[in-house]
């Protein structure tokens, strides 16, 4: 419905986690959907494509379960893409899928996060995805990225910034590196997948539970805390909200959804540190996660988490520069989430639909020589 509404030229389309958390029986699922996804009458229009499952499992060293799809209209004329180990650009044509060992593709780059950077997840799954892309002389790289989770909420309730927040500052930080290296020439990027950021839980506690008494319970044998009571001083001393490890109870959720959560994004403070090298559009849609499983509740928050804007579009401040600015009132640029009522998993997809001008890399079109292709 998104694509048929907004008609996109070029799509990308990143997925992490693919074939879910019980990925050994449900990867079989993935490639049924991507046959029906090319197949769709949604997509009958775009003649080419370009999809990179990274569905390797038992490589537990290199697995990262990321996605990558790219779909290109058949109006669309003259589309490049970077070949990384012969540093060159080449026409796109026809519809490949590469799965399995994603090592030897040229097309893309693709790196897990080193394994000291999470210890405490032995698998961790988090790494990221690099196309590079050249339309109209433009040339830009897509990112796909998931960054490290929350384990515990009562330990990211203990410190401001939490630990957490601290290990996806130093995750991002590395992949920002890798994108702007001597390697290759440097290009405006677009980076966009989960980033698990989270609000700075402790300030989000204290404001939503300013006038409440706290209480401590802790395990018996070990004396570790391992459960907060929060309840209003008076009121019959209500409970208003409860936190163990991997629950995140508060007893009023129209906080998170009235008016899209606005009032919570002051907690939303990740992204501050990459200003001088991120930018993001105004968000104006709830928290992206944690949503219910449940089919019949899509606008649900499940009770584990404190609700998050995990689900982001970054771009550097040159991507900033070429996204086509309006002449008149009519929107062009759209920042928003996907099936605000439909249950579509835990995370609800956000897009970022724009235009990019005819020429608008012409001042930098010689230093890329997207035309000088085989």
């Amino acid at each position: 419905q998104v694509v048929h509404a907004h008609k996109p030229h070029f799509m990308a389309l990143h997925c992490q986690e693919f074939g879910g958390k019980n990925y050994e029986a449900s990867m079989s699922h993935v490639d049924k959907f991507v046959k029906e996804l090319l197949s769709s009458d949604a997509m009958k229009d775009y003649n080419r494509a370009r999809v990179y499952l990274d569905e390797n499992y038992k490589s537990q060293e290199h697995f990262t379960a990321l996605g990558s799809f790219y779909f290109l209209h058949e109006s669309l004329k003259n589309i490049y893409q970077f070949d990384f180990k012969a540093k060159k650009y080449k026409k796109v044509t026809g519809k490949e899928i590469y799965s399995d060992t994603l090592e030897s593709t040229p097309m893309l780059e693709k790196e897990k996060f080193p394994q000291d950077y999470f210890p405490e997840c032995k698998w961790s799954r988090k790494g990221f995805i690099r196309t590079r892309w050249c339309i109209t002389d433009c040339a830009f790289d897509l990112v796909n990225i998931h960054l490290f989770h929350d384990a515990s909420n009562l330990i990211a309730w203990e410190t401001s910034p939490s630990v957490y927040s601290g290990i996806r500052h130093k995750a991002l930080g590395y992949v920002l590196d890798r994108i702007i290296d001597q390697r290759f020439e440097k290009v405006s990027y677009f980076v966009f997948g989960d980033f698990n950021f989270r609000l700075d839980a402790k300030a989000v506690v204290e404001t939503l539970c300013a006038k409440a008494t706290m209480q401590t319970i802790r395990a018996a044998d070990t004396n570790e805390v391992v459960k907060l009571i929060f309840r209003e001083s008076d009121n019959d001393r209500k409970v208003m909200l409860q936190l163990e490890k991997k629950l995140f109870d508060y007893f009023n959720q129209d906080v998170f959804r009235d008016n899209n959560g606005t009032a919570l994004l002051e907690f939303d403070r990740e992204l501050s540190v990459f200003k001088d090298k991120l930018y993001e559009l105004d968000i104006s849609f709830p928290p992206s996660y944690p949503y219910s499983e449940d089919s019949s509740q899509g606008k649900q928050y499940m009770n584990t988490r404190c609700p998050a804007w995990c689900d982001r579009i970054l771009m550097s401040h040159s991507a900033k520069e070429l996204i086509l600015k309006s002449e008149n009132d009519e929107k062009i640029v759209i920042y928003d989430h996907i099936g605000p009522n439909v249950c579509m998993g835990d995370h609800k997809p956000v897009f970022l639909s724009f235009r990019i001008a005819a020429g608008a890399g012409k001042p930098i079109a010689n230093v890329h020589k997207c035309c000088v292709v085989q």
